[in-house]
């Protein structure tokens, strides 16, 4: 047994060294690539949090846009290594790609549209978008989708393409937002008097911004009040607070200076000789 494998091993010395020098190589080359790419990866996060210059919209996809490309190249290293022609496995990846690419067009044009979302920034990550049928504050753009969590804490992960290819209306991009109040008063009731209520009610609140200022106005003649509005601008993190602040205390206000907020009510006219008819039943 042992002058067979001293035999064999002669025989073959040269081709099982050579073997076990590429086997080591290939594991060493894997190694090096999953570490380098998870590395690589990591210092896009890190240097972000230490320079804080990237939008927090990019960093998912630089991070794994360079983990990407360490892979292709350590794939590139292994099939050299291994003697494989990589001038003629390029022409034929070329020719799988286009095939692919026609298998896969949903999925490129997600790609696609990421990177166009990216490049124009319509949004980014703590936004809040409306697009379609759905809305929320953006968490992450990655190259296939774009993640979102509604007000009530749903989870959405909606595809890059359905963005790109829809109207977005961004809540925070222009850093505040007017919201308009609306409450009725009765016609016997001043309205001098009541529009006076509502720009006091802005000017003593001083999230209310001062530029472009609080304004107030008889929005409509409905059936049974006057409807004065107020318009008032604030900053986006404020908004909502002072939208339900100031919708409090409109109703105290009002009738604090003594005017009225009406019910819907009407008015029936009877023609002579005629009268209601009730009728009970069980």
């Amino acid at each position: 047994m042992a002058e067979q494998f001293k035999g064999f091993w002669q025989a073959n010395a040269n081709l099982i060294l050579d073997l076990g020098y590429r086997a080591l190589l290939v594991l060493a080359i894997l190694l090096v690539t999953l570490v380098l790419a998870r590395w690589v990866k990591g210092s896009v996060r890190r240097a972000h949090q230490r320079l804080n210059r990237l939008d927090e919209t990019l960093v998912p996809l630089l991070s794994s846009l360079a983990g990407y490309a360490i892979y292709l190249v350590g794939l590139v290293i292994l099939l050299d290594v291994l003697g494989v022609n990589t001038s003629s496995l390029i022409a034929l990846l070329g020719a799988a790609g286009l095939a692919i690419g026609l298998a896969l067009k949903d999925t490129l044009s997600n790609i696609a549209a990421g990177i166009m979302l990216l490049i124009l920034r319509p949004f980014k990550v703590a936004d809040f978008i409306e697009c379609g049928s759905f809305g929320g504050t953006v968490r992450e753009v990655g190259l296939f989708t774009t993640v979102l969590e509604t007000a009530d804490g749903l989870y959405i992960s909606a595809p890059n393409s359905s963005l790109w290819g829809a109207p977005i209306k961004n809540f925070s991009r222009n850093g505040k937002r007017r919201m308009d109040l609306v409450v009725g008063i009765a016609y016997g009731d001043a309205i001098d008097k009541g529009l006076a209520v509502l720009l006091r009610l802005a000017a003593e609140d001083s999230r209310v911004l001062k530029d472009p200022g609080a304004q107030a106005m008889v929005q409509s003649l409905g059936e049974s009040s006057v409807n004065l509005q107020l318009r008032a601008w604030a900053k986006v993190e404020d908004y909502w607070a002072l939208y339900w602040d100031l919708n409090q205390k409109l109703k105290t206000e009002i009738e604090a200076a003594g005017l009225s907020i009406p019910f819907p009510q009407r008015v029936l006219s009877l023609a002579p000789g005629q009268s209601f008819i009730t009728k009970e039943t069980d």
